[in-house]
């Protein structure tokens, strides 16, 4: 049996180091508080935040534990400053039941509750939503074309430019009213 080389196979530690010094920000730790509840040298924790040194799984999951965060957040890689999906592209998933999709633009983070979507539609089928969570509030911006929507009876028509709110956690519904209309809705959730 061949064996693997784990070096090879290692994490960059600049990943490590700022995700460290980000996780130790957040929380307001100093350095030797850190590496005291931890459980690890005050110089080894300087040196894995200046992105020196190989650290062990242990060493991790141990600050891991005194961040208050999952293995996983001191791991994975930074995420960009600035973050662009391009038209026609992202996490795209389409209706069964009308000429709809929906693209992901931005999940919500943990702690914050909002969920950011580019929608295309087209007329012919209306699109039936179904109530979201308790406290669920959408905002919609029309980018391109014509919608109807809203909460069922509480329709609206709007155009390019236009901005709605209203509640998400009652059935609504959106219908596309020109060839290619487009809009941005912001899914904010209490």
């Amino acid at each position: 049996m061949e064996r693997t080389n784990m070096a090879d196979s290692r994490l960059p530690l600049e990943w490590i180091a700022a995700s460290l010094r980000r996780e130790r920000a957040r929380t307001g730790l100093s350095l030797s508080e850190l590496a005291k509840r931890a459980g690890i040298a005050k110089s080894t924790l300087s040196q894995l935040e200046a992105g020196g040194g190989n650290p062990s799984v242990e060493t991790l999951w141990a600050l891991g534990v005194a961040l208050g965060v999952p293995f996983s957040a001191l791991v994975e890689p930074p995420v960009p400053s600035v973050q662009v999906i391009r038209a026609g592209q992202g996490p795209t998933v389409a209706s069964e039941k009308a000429e709809y999709a929906a693209t992901l633009l931005s999940a919500s983070p943990p702690g914050a509750r909002r969920d950011i979507y580019h929608l295309r539609a087209e007329p012919g089928a209306v699109r039936e939503s179904e109530p979201h969570i308790p406290g669920s509030v959408e905002h919609l911006i029309v980018s391109t074309g014509r919608l109807k929507a809203g909460p069922a009876g509480e329709t609206v028509e709007l155009g390019a430019g236009d901005y709605m709110t209203y509640r998400g956690d009652v059935p609504h519904l959106y219908e596309a009213l020109a060839p290619g209309t487009t809009f941005v809705l912001v899914m904010q959730h209490m």
